[in-house]
C-alpha cells in the first residue's frame, strides 16, 4: 500500500536560485521506494504554522545525499527493501508476470532484515530523529524499532498531515532531550576522569617533617575540559632532603595527559628509591621513549633537590624553563639555566648535568610550566617571557604576596595580559623557608 505522506509543493525562488522559506521551519526526509508515490496530503504544518518541507529518497544511497544539517527528521519505511534488493514496485510487477499475487510473504522483507535497514539509517544519522511506518498488523515489529532506536512509530493506515505533524514535533523535541541527556552524562563522565587525572598529576606533597611551606597553582588552557600535559609533585626522603619536579609532556590530549601521569609516578618512586639528578632523568627517558604513543613526544621537566638544612639546593633541566628564586631585600631572579640537558625523549643518550646553587636562609622557590611565560601580552604578537615574568613576581612581592596569594596574582594577571584565558596549561608550584 503507498505511504500516505504529503508530497512538498512548489517552493518560491529568489533569483538566485536558492528557496524562500518560512524561517524556523522543519524539514522532513521520507525514505520509501514507491515510485507512485501516493502522497494524498496536500501539506504539513509545524506548531507555528510554518509549512513542513519534504524531500524524498528511494534508498539508503539517495537518503545519504539529501540527509543535510538542515533535516530535522526521517521518516523510514520499514518495508524498504534491503540494498540491492528488488523494490516493492519491481517486486510486484515481477509477481504479475509470473501470474502470481503481489504482496504476499515472499514480497516483504524478513523482520530482521527491516530492523537492519533502520540501524543502517541510525549510523547514517545518528542526531536525527527518526520515525518508522509499518503496518498495523506489524505493531510489535514497529515496537521492536522503536527499542531499536526509532522516536516513533506510525501506521500507514492511520496516517494523515495533522498526525504525522505532531509526530514530526514530538520525534524531534524527544531526539532533542535525548541528545542533551546524553551530553549531560558525558560532562558527568569527563568531570569524573578529570578529576582522576587530577589525583594523578596534581598530587599532595609529601612533606612531614620538614619546615619548607608548599603552594601550588594549576589551570587548563583554553576550551579544554580535561588537564594536559603539565604535571609536578613533592617528596621528602628519609635523610631530610625536599625533591621538587615540574614537567610538562607536548601535547594535550588524554594520553599526554596519561603520559603526564606515569611519568609523575616514576619520578616520586624512583626518588624514594634513592636516584637524583643525571641518573633519575636518564630513567625517566627510558620511561617516556616506552610509555609514548608515537615518537614525536617529548617532555620538559625541572627538578630540585633541596638539602635538609634548606640552604642549598641541586638544580636539573631537561629543556624546561629555570625557576625563579626570590630571597628578603633582594629582588627575584631566575636561577642559573647554562648547560642545561635536552627535554626527554629527543635525544638518546643525553645527559642532564646537575648544577649546585645556593638559597641561604629564607628564600622562595617558584618552578613554572612554560604556559605561563607564553601568553601574549596585549593584541601584539609580544609574549610575557621569563624577564615580564619576573618583573610581574617582583611587582607582587613589593605588593606584601607570598604564598597562595603571589600564585593567585600571577596566574590571573598573565590571563588578563593576555587578554583572556591562556592557550596552554599553566602549572606553578612555590617551595618557600623562613629561617626565623
Amino acid at each position: 500500500m503507498p505511504v500516505p505522506v504529503p508530497r512538498q509543493r512548489d517552493t518560491p525562488a529568489t533569483e538566485s536560485g536558492q528557496a524562500v522559506l518560512p524561517q524556523a521551519s522543519l524539514t522532513l526526509l521520507v525514505i520509501e521506494d514507491d515510485p507512485a508515490g501516493g502522497l494524498t496530503v496536500p501539506e504539513i504544518l509545524d506548531a507555528d504554522r510554518h509549512r513542513i518541507r519534504l524531500r524524498t529518497a528511494r534508498n539508503l544511497t539517495e537518503a545519504a545525499r539529501l540527509l543535510t544539517p538542515d533535516v530535522h527528521c526521517i521518516l523510514l519505511d520499514l518495508a524498504l527493501p534491503e540494498p540491492g534488493a528488488a523494490s516493492r514496485a519491481q517486486a510486484a510487477a515481477a509477481a504479475a508476470s509470473n501470474g502470481s499475487a503481489a504482496g504476499g510473504d515472499d514480497d516483504a522483507p524478513a523482520a530482521a532484515d527491516q530492523l537492519d535497514t533502520l540501524r543502517r539509517v541510525l549510523a547514517l544519522a545518528p542526531r536525527h530523529a527518526v520515525l518508522v511506518l509499518t503496518a498495523e498488523a506489524d505493531a510489535e515489529r514497529a515496537a521492536e524499532a522503536v527499542r531499536v532506536g526509532a522516536q516513533d512509530f506510525l501506521f500507514r493506515d492511520e496516517l494523515d498531515g495533522r498526525l504525522l505533524s505532531r509526530a514530526i514535533r514530538y520525534a524531534v523535541e524527544r531526539k532533542r532531550a535525548d541528545i542533551a541527556q546524553y551530553k549531560l552524562a558525558e560532562s558527568k563522565l569527563r568531570a569524573q576522569e578529570n578529576a582522576r587525572l587530577e589525583r594523578g598529576l596534581l598530587p599532595t606533597p609529601l612533606l612531614e617533617g620538614s619546615d619548607l611551606r608548599f603552594a601550588a597553582r594549576y589551570r587548563p588552557g583554553r576550551s579544554r575540559a580535561l588537564l594536559g600535559g603539565d604535571f609536578y609533585d613533592t617528596v621528602r626522603t628519609p635523610d631530610g632532603t625536599v625533591h621538587a619536579m615540574i614537567g610538562d609532556v607536548c601535547g594535550h590530549g588524554p594520553d599526554e595527559a596519561a603520559l603526564g601521569v606515569e611519568l609523575r609516578i616514576a619520578w616520586r618512586a624512583l626518588t624514594l628509591a634513592g636516584l637524583c639528578g643525571d641518573d633519575l632523568l636518564a630513567t625517566l627517558q627510558e620511561v617516556l621513549e616506552v610509555e609514548r604513543p608515537c615518537e614525536e613526544i617529548f617532555a620538559t621537566l625541572c627538578t630540585v633537590d633541596i638539602s635538609p638544612d634548606g640552604r642549598r639546593a641541586g638544580l636539573c633541566l631537561a629543556g624546561h624553563p629555570a625557576p625563579l628564586v626570590s630571597r628578603p631585600g633582594r629582588p627575584a631572579r631566575l636561577l642559573p639555566y647554562e648547560n642545561s640537558g635536552p627535554a626527554l625523549g629527543l635525544l638518546p643518550k643525553a645527559r642532564w648535568p646537575r648544577r649546585q646553587v645556593e638559597l641561604g636562609g629564607t628564600w622562595s622557590l617558584m618552578l613554572y610550566t612554560d604556559g605561563l611565560i607564553e601568553g601574549r601580552i596585549g593584541e601584539g604578537k609580544e609574549r610575557l617571557g621569563q624577564d615580564g615574568m619576573v618583573e610581574m613576581i617582583n611587582r607582587h612581592i613589593a605588593r606584601g604576596l607570598s604564598g597562595e596569594g603571589l600564585l593567585e596574582a600571577s596566574v590571573t594577571e598573565a590571563r588578563r595580559l593576555n587578554g583572556g584565558e591562556l592557550t596552554d596549561d599553566v602549572a606553578v608550584v612555590l617551595l618557600s623557608r623562613n629561617a626565623a
